[in-house]
């Protein structure tokens, strides 16, 4: 079935400690691996390529489950190509962060007193590069504590000199296609961070604020609008209604007398309105809202700005100087002065966006900057998903990815940061305004100043899957490893990176999609489902939990929960289950060495093997086709349960059990099955290599004295498949897991012995009968032997003594007081549901809930029933 498992015959070791212990083996092992050079991909190579690039983390970050759940697919993922014979690349990096890395420095120099406008842009950029040295990347070190197979000889930055050098490429391109531009728009702005963000830096949460409803005019002219932000009445230019709203329809074309100013503002007719909307009437500030910016460039509206970049007010007297909230209820109070106000709803719970990285309220605003105008780019990342060259996994994901490519909106890509790309823009002092590629020289002499601001983190990260390859040089790199295979990420950025990525490798590397296929996963929650928060008391330091259970065990409870799409509920007990996994894999394994488990020669023909022995290897080629089918289609968290089911029950609590007897008699049977038994240890542990590598790494080594699995050959199906003996193993099972469902019944005691006969001739079980005795602990008959149970099960009759062994007087009166509650628990069921008053009031999870009740108590009758039969007469 395996190649390697013939190359290198080892005798069976039983060197393995006594107890699994993470901490003595993964360390050790991930350098093992990285100083042999396992992840380095060599673009040289002839093998078939297999690429993914991580999603570079922030340099301020440190691995978190959401992390730690994505890493371990794609490591998964890798180390599958690699063993199928690929040459695979996963390319590891990190992004530079802009505004979190400034912050961060920018927090260092306010506890010395200072600023950054104190040292000045260059000194302030020169200190960013020393934080960066020191303290950041700490996450790359905790990517080798869960074993991220990623090749380290190729790791980036988004600020590196290489990746610097495609900004500047692609920007210069962008910018002569007329694809860049410049120009006022809405943005979200940061008041206390002083630069524009992009939207995923915008978090909503329910603020509790006030809605205020306020006339406009007098009399029959007037009108009434309502506002969550009365402050920006302040710079309103229009009220706007539905042109067909008969209660207007007189008020459109004339002017109407803002409040509190000495202005007055036209009525236009607008079909963004919705007139089934509070009053069918809306104020129009276009230089603070979104919504109300495309309304004045519809009607050539003026712009006018009421606040500073800080969110303080600079219009109107008696508001000049105040904050923006400061304002808010000051404009309310002068209102109210006036019999403005009309109505107030006080808390009006409503969604606010938050900067997130400061938790200031963002504010929209008017403002010059820099925009990728997206519309031809867009359609191109469109076009590749629905001709089919890109899939998106799972396909019902594709809807959400057209809704944002379909409808994107041009891009800001300026921020008002010192860290970060510069834009590379020139402005001349008569008006002149040059681009500087990366091969041109920026203009020199008086008056000309380059652009202050920087780029988009989200810019240079969405040229990841090339530039990391060294574009725009045609490096080895780029031709052999471009385009990627998969980008494995959250659904929730498919909106802010997944698209730009498509939308820059569509128009950089002429029509070719940086990836084969986007699969998408959902977020990582806690136990209950909750979304985890640091400001909430569910947040899991993944850290704590490897140093406490194993890195494998962490890796397999996330892949285990990896439905696609889905979100992830994850809690420590499940994480302890797989730590019991990874010792049940180590503890069996251990066993099977020391009982004649040997990959050693060829594997016996099936001939010479017992039943138990061609049932477990077909069932491990079905298990093989399985995980393979399951890995093709992104279905991590149903090859775990596969492979989880296989190596527990199937291997170890079945076939092991089962092949003691022969292991024990020694012999020819004993050799064939321990060489069946390595076979199967030795194939189960290289599928289960990708998801827990540690201890598989360990544990193979040791029964094969084979090099490393990171470099092992992946397992193929060799199409044996032997249903009688399934069929034959199925029986045994049936009679046990009967008998045991007996004897647990009766309180016997799992070690208890009992005299049994076991009437198996003419059955398929008859070969098995040692087998069966010994795991159901079963005496041979004496001469006083009594049948007082029988059991008829799988064709074959198991008849036991219990005298002696249980009381049975005393089991028949707490069968007899069960039976009797589960009778009354009945009656009093079906008396309610036969009340036709009751279920005419009852809620319908009241009923459904008394239904259950039945169900359960009907069915305890019939087990309580069947095991008063079962006693013994007397």
């Amino acid at each position: 079935m395996t190649e390697n498992a013939q190359q290198q015959p080892p005798a069976p070791s039983t060197d393995l400690p006594t107890q699994y212990a993470p901490a003595d083996v993964e360390g050790p092992l991930y350098e093992r691996w990285v100083e042999r050079g396992y992840f380095e991909a060599d673009e040289k190579s002839d093998k078939p390529p297999y690429t993914i690039v991580i999603p570079p983390p922030n340099v301020t970050g440190s691995l978190h489950l959401g992390h730690a759940f994505q890493h371990t697919l794609m490591d998964a993922l890798t180390r599958r190509k690699r063993m199928q014979g690929y040459e695979a690349l996963w390319l590891p990096g990190m992004d530079h962060a802009g505004i979190a890395t400034q912050n961060k420095v920018e927090q260092q120099l306010a506890e010395e007193g200072k600023s950054r406008h104190d040292l000045g842009r260059e000194e302030f950029v020169e200190r960013v590069w020393q934080w960066k040295e020191e303290y950041g990347g700490r996450i790359l070190g905790q990517m080798r504590r869960l074993g991220d197979g990623v090749d380290w000889s190729r790791e980036r930055f988004t600020m590196d000199e290489g990746l610097s050098k495609a900004v500047l490429t692609i920007f210069k391109r962008l910018y002569e296609d007329e694809l860049i531009y410049r120009a006022e728009r809405i943005i979200n702005w940061c008041p206390r961070c002083l630069t524009a963000i992009s939207d995923i830096e915008v978090e909503y949460q329910e603020d509790a604020g006030e809605l205020v409803s306020i006339r406009y005019g007098e009399g029959e002219d007037s009108l009434v609008v309502a506002t969550t932000r009365a402050e920006t009445m302040l710079g309103d230019t229009a009220v706007a209604v539905h042109p067909d709203d008969e209660r207007y329809r007189h008020l459109i074309g004339r002017q109407i007398k803002l409040p509190l100013t000495d202005r007055t503002i036209p009525v236009v007719a607008d079909a963004h309105v919705d007139p089934e909307f509070g009053t069918g009437a809306v104020k129009v500030t276009p230089a603070h809202d979104p919504n109300d910016f495309e309304i004045g460039r519809r009607h050539d509206l003026p712009s006018l700005t009421i606040m500073d970049e800080h969110g303080v007010i600079t219009v109107h007297g008696p508001f000049i100087g105040l904050d923006r909230f400061e304002a808010r209820s000051a404009v309310v109070g002068a209102l109210k002065e006036q019999g403005r106000i009309v109505a107030e709803k006080r808390p009006y719970m409503h969604s606010v966006g938050h900067c997130s990285r400061c938790k200031t309220t963002v504010e929209p605003r008017l403002s010059m900057q820099w925009w990728v105008k997206v519309g031809p780019l867009a359609k191109a990342a469109g076009d590749a998903v629905r001709d089919g060259r890109v899939k998106i996994h799972p396909e019902d994901m594709s809807k959400r990815y057209f809704d944002w490519v379909d409808n994107m909106h041009d891009w800001c890509i300026s921020r008002q940061l010192w860290w970060g790309h510069r834009i590379p823009i020139w402005y001349g002092p008569d008006g002149e305004v040059v681009c500087v590629g990366p091969d041109d020289e920026p203009p020199t002499g008086e008056g000309w100043t380059q652009d202050s601001d920087v780029l988009d983190t989200w810019f240079s990260s969405g040229l990841w899957p090339f530039s990391t390859l060294g574009w725009p040089e045609k490096t080895p790199e780029l031709k052999k490893f471009y385009p990627t295979d998969v980008l494995l990420t959250g659904h929730d950025i498919i909106f802010f990176w997944v698209a730009r990525m498509m939308m820059f490798g569509l128009y950089a590397m002429d029509g070719e999609a940086p990836f084969h296929t986007i699969a998408l996963t959902g977020l990582v929650r806690d136990e209950f489902g909750k979304k985890m928060s640091k400001s909430n008391p569910n947040a899991v330091d993944p850290l704590v939990w490897m140093d406490a259970y194993g890195s494998d065990a962490v890796r397999f409870t996330l892949a285990n929960g990896a439905n696609p799409g889905a979100d992830v509920p994850i809690g420590e007990d499940w994480v302890k289950a797989s730590r019991n996994f990874t010792n049940k894999i180590w503890n069996a394994t251990r066993f099977a060495l020391m009982n004649g488990a040997t990959i050693e020669g060829p594997l016996p023909d099936a001939s010479e093997m017992s039943a138990a022995d061609r049932w477990i290897l077909s069932r491990l080629n079905t298990t093989v086709a399985q995980v393979d089918a399951y890995y093709d289609d992104y279905q991590f968290a149903k090859l775990a349960d596969a492979l989880y089911h296989f190596a527990w029950d199937e291997v170890f609590d079945w076939y092991v059990e089962l092949s003691k007897t022969t292991f024990f008699a020694g012999g020819e049977p004993a050799r064939v099955s321990g060489r069946v038994l390595g076979e199967v240890l030795d194939v189960m542990l290289r599928l289960l290599h990708p998801v827990i590598p540690f201890v598989t790494d360990a544990l193979w080594t040791t029964l094969t004295g084979g090099e490393s699995l990171v470099v092992g050959d992946w397992p193929k199906d060799s199409g044996f498949r032997d249903k009688a003996a399934e069929q034959e193993i199925e029986l045994v099972q049936r009679v046990i897991t009967e008998v045991r469902r007996f004897r647990k019944d009766q309180g016997l005691k799992d070690g208890q012995k009992v005299p049994a006969r076991l009437e198996l001739s003419g059955t398929a079980l008859a070969p098995h009968e040692a087998a069966i005795r010994q795991l159901l602990r079963l005496q041979p008959e004496g001469d006083a032997f009594t049948a007082t149970a029988t059991l008829p099960v799988a064709g074959a009759e198991v008849a036991l003594d219990l005298s002696g062994t249980i009381d049975v007087a005393a089991e028949r009166k707490r069968l007899a007081k069960d039976l009797a509650a589960a009778e009354k628990e009945k009656a009093q069921a079906n008396a309610k549901l036969g009340n036709e008053a009751f279920l005419a009031k009852a809620p319908d999870h009241v009923v459904d809930k008394i239904r259950t009740r039945l169900t359960k108590a009907e069915e305890d009758i019939t087990r309580i029933q069947a095991q008063l039969e079962r006693l013994p007469q007397g």
